[in-house]
């Protein structure tokens, strides 16, 4: 059996007869995920996309013709696709020129390094003069667009974070806003090559730990951890904190010799917390009043964590809502009420369970990667705004303080990711993407994305391809090599791009002369160089493809975050305009935004302000499953398995469930002004009632007959707004929806999210589009 890899760990793939039958967890793994039951289901799957394919109202009536999602296919030779793209991207260039060409390519892709989707389709598009990218990402947007100003650089913060090694050896109190779910921390960017997770919280658990989950579901932190579970109402962790923060400042136990050190802006935030902004106290019994937590519980906990080394932890989650930038600004400000910040267990941690990772491990040096070249265009969108750059060509928005024009796009290329998962109001996003002339996908299977473009091109499987898996956060480097061929017409991403760029000139500066195993040795060269220079020796290629995972040295075992800050603030200074932590921001409060004044701040969730929650009385919750990675392989056997009836279960609490006559295992419709969905019922007391949580990332199986083109299969994104956090980090704020839930009237109908489309013939007088030399 052959090694991969993938972003859940690595495995040995079994295979017979030329196919995968199975892939094995790798015996050093001490907590394997269960994702990998779902490969070979998937490749083998009637989804599989095997030749390459276009939508055949494109075909026959040009770009810009409509029905995307609900037309058939005519399945094409390589020859003649290769000869439809070099004519179509010669087209959008010389009429509208590289910056009305958007590759958003957006997702999780392979875990390997040079077979990596969004790289090679960016490289092949730079080498043709650029294209439209989106920047930041739907996990921790607002995290990327904030901290700058607060703190600093994000991404530099969760290779940081505080190990829970550290915590198990000096907490006593870890506070959790949003939970850990560790169904989160099966996966990491990159690979994972062990699961530490669950042995590192247990042994914070076996030293005496306490754990407080602030989260309306009690499973966001597993059953294995002794904890207190609080539920507050969702989106209202900002008034937790601030009434924790009240009681603090009120009953004189917050530090004020470290936040005159290290903050700057304490007293405007604390004239704010006492009311003399608005007139409203934010105390414990105002708290109380928004969360449903009891005032009392608040003031305990208030104290306890004074009197103890707390770790304060805030999940990126939080941020996925409405005015999502608050509880993170929020967390930093508790946090250094407290003085904790830099000590060995104490301070706060933003982002813990985002993966598997982080504060688990971290890599100690950068593996080599694909170069993805320069883009001759400049312009960029925020990565949640899809939908509106489409739908309102050469619009204005707020963005980081500035004011920014959208582009005008007329084609789309997808290549590693799938929009139809992680985008808000999926029905605002079909009409979004029926507005370009072009939609280009590169797919392994018939997934929505793929059923909405015009032109589709079938793509191999990490499996079914040599590279090598190296974690963006992990300390292991792990052989990939080819287990088996692709099916059917299927190629790398790499053969692709090699073709298109001989049709169109350009290949020696795409593939600047090397073939796969070329790119493959030179790529482990560079990883090898970097190696030596820290002291590591690496095997050559041939003999580390045919090898093991190589396990590098831990970089820093005992990370303790913003340590160095703390022993000398003025030396090690954080790059922010006072080099402190800016609790008020007066580059924030210049730009006098609405939505996000110069420190932390309430505010009511959208659809509760303007009233929607009293038609729509449930708050919607979504989060990663335990059976897959966001959309991957959801037609694999382990994510079927937990489907009910074939669909997404909806979790409901017993009393809910029971006033709307509702039974565990019983076929639901969720609904809400945006739209609707169907979802098996599974009653659980482990939910806060007034809440229904929905996994995220069902293949989005849109019933066009339906008046309302209801989800079948059960999308939670069919139901969430497509509006943004604020006007400074323009972010998701999915989770800010409300709903009703109601039995389905009549015969549920069948799903067909994980069926091929329909295919057909093009009319005889349709011709594949050929790149001449007027294009």
């Amino acid at each position: 059996m052959k090694l991969t890899s993938n972003h859940w760990g690595p495995g040995y793939v079994n295979v017979a007869d030329g196919r995968i039958v199975s892939v094995l967890p790798h015996p050093d793994d001490p907590n394997p995920s269960q994702i990998s039951g779902n490969i070979a289901q998937s490749l083998n799957g009637r989804a599989r996309v095997l030749k390459p394919a276009v939508r055949k109202g494109w075909l026959e009536n040009g770009p810009g013709s409509a029905a995307r999602g609900e037309d058939a296919f005519v399945e094409l030779s390589w020859p003649e696709m290769i000869d439809l793209l070099a004519g179509e991207i010669s087209r959008v260039k010389s009429t509208y020129g590289n910056n009305a060409i958007f590759a958003g390519s957006y997702g999780w892709s392979s875990a390997g390094r040079f077979h990596h989707a969004q790289s090679q389709l960016k490289r092949f598009l730079n080498t043709l003069g650029g294209f439209v990218r989106s920047e930041g990402n739907y996990s921790y947007n607002a995290a990327l667009g904030l901290m700058p100003f607060i703190l600093g650089d994000y991404r530099k913060h969760v290779a940081q974070a505080t190990r829970w090694t550290v915590v198990a050896k000096h907490s006593e109190l870890v506070v959790l806003f949003g939970g850990l779910a560790t169904r989160n921390t099966q996966v990491s960017d990159g690979g994972i090559s062990r699961h530490r997770i669950k042995t590192n919280l247990k042994s914070c658990a076996d030293a005496g730990v306490r754990f407080v989950n602030f989260s309306p579901i009690r499973s966001d932190l597993s059953s294995d951890i002794p904890a207190e579970w609080l539920a507050p109402l969702p989106g209202t962790d900002v008034a937790v904190m601030m009434g924790i923060a009240h009681t603090l400042l009120t009953e004189n136990l917050h530090d004020r010799e470290f936040l005159d050190t290290y903050t700057t802006g304490f007293d405007r935030l604390a004239a704010y917390l006492v009311g003399e902004m608005d007139g409203v106290a934010k105390s414990a019994s105002w708290a109380a009043g928004i969360s449903g937590i009891p005032s009392e519980s608040l003031r305990d906990l208030a104290r306890e964590m004074a009197s103890k080394r707390t770790m304060i932890s805030c999940a990126a989650s939080l941020q996925r809502a409405d005015f999502g930038e608050q509880p993170l600004w929020m967390t930093i400000s508790l946090a250094a009420m407290l003085g904790q910040i830099g000590l060995p267990g104490g301070g706060f941690t933003i982002g813990y369970g985002v993966n598997g990772n982080i504060g688990n491990m971290e890599r100690p040096f950068r593996p080599g990667a694909l170069p993805q070249g320069r883009s001759a265009v400049s312009d960029c969108i925020p990565v949640a705004m899809i939908s509106e750059m489409l739908l309102n060509p050469l619009g204005q928005y707020k963005y980081l303080g500035e004011t920014r024009t959208f582009p005008d796009i007329k084609l789309v290329w997808w290549a590693g990711g799938n929009p139809f998962h992680h985008h808000q109001d999926l029905n605002r996003l079909r009409k979004a993407f029926s507005r370009p002339e072009t939609v280009i996908v590169n797919e392994m299977n018939w997934t929505a994305t793929a059923r909405h473009a015009d032109i589709v091109l079938p793509v191999a499987a990490p499996q079914e391809r040599n590279d090598f898996g190296a974690g963006k956060s992990d300390n292991a480097l792990i052989p990939m090599p080819a287990a088996v061929s692709p099916p059917g017409e299927a190629l790398t991403e790499y053969e692709i791009f090699c073709a298109l760029s001989k049709r169109l000139g350009n290949h020696q500066n795409f593939s600047e002369g090397l073939d796969e195993a070329g790119w493959l040795t030179r790529l482990w060269n560079e990883t090898r160089k970097a190696a030596t220079e820290n002291g590591i020796d690496l095997p050559e290629w041939n003999t580390f493809l045919d090898g093991d995972i190589v396990t590098l040295p831990d970089p820093s075992p005992e990370q303790v975050f913003l340590a160095e800050f703390r022993e000398n603030p003025q030396d090690n200074a954080l790059p922010t305009p006072s080099g402190l932590i800016e609790l008020y921001s007066h580059a924030i409060a210049e730009m006098n935004l609405p939505d996000c004044p110069g420190h932390a701040s309430w505010f009511e969730p959208r659809d509760k302000e303007v009233g929607l929650n009293e038609r729509y009385p449930l708050s919607l919750l979504s989060g990663q499953p335990g059976t897959r990675l966001h959309s991957q392989l959801d037609n694999g056997a382990t994510s079927l398995a937990a489907k009910i009836n074939g669909r997404e279960p909806v979790l409901l609490h017993p009393e809910d469930a029971a006033k709307r006559q509702i039974k565990d295992g019983d076929i639901v419709e969720l609904r809400n002004d945006r739209g609707q969905c169907l979802a098996g019922a599974r009653i659980t007391d482990d939910i806060r009632q007034g809440c229904a949580f929905l996994w995220t990332s069902a293949w989005y199986d849109p019933e066009f007959k339906h008046p309302h083109h209801r989800d079948r299969h059960g999308n939670p994104n069919v139901l969430t707004h497509d509006l943004r956090t604020s006007s400074l980090t323009q972010s998701p704020a999915a989770h800010s929806a409300y709903v009703e839930i109601m039995p389905i009237e009549g015969q549920a109908p069948d799903v067909e999210a994980h069926a091929p489309p329909r295919f057909t013939f093009a009319d005889a007088s349709a011709t594949v589009p050929k790149m001449t030399s007027e294009t």
